[in-house]
């Protein structure tokens, strides 16, 4: 089992139930909120150590590649 931690912008996701909501309207919203705060995408990406020299050459070629598809689709 494997557990990560990690700190985010807004430590952590809250909702309120709201009165006569169920709780599987309740969970989707919860979900919703974690998906919008970026924390699932977080926890991937901690997952494997990624070198500093693999972060950059990914970046640069999400640019390039962003770049192009700006390029050819205007």
């Amino acid at each position: 089992m494997r557990i990560a931690y990690f700190s985010t912008k807004s430590d952590m996701t809250k909702i309120k139930v709201r009165i006569g909501e169920s709780l599987d309207q309740a969970l989707r919203r919860f979900n919703k909120e974690v998906l919008r705060a970026g924390i699932l995408q977080e926890i991937k990406d901690r997952e494997h150590y990624r070198k500093p020299s693999e972060l950059k050459r990914q970046k640069a070629k999400d640019l390039a590649k962003k770049l192009y598809f700006e390029r050819t689709h205007q």
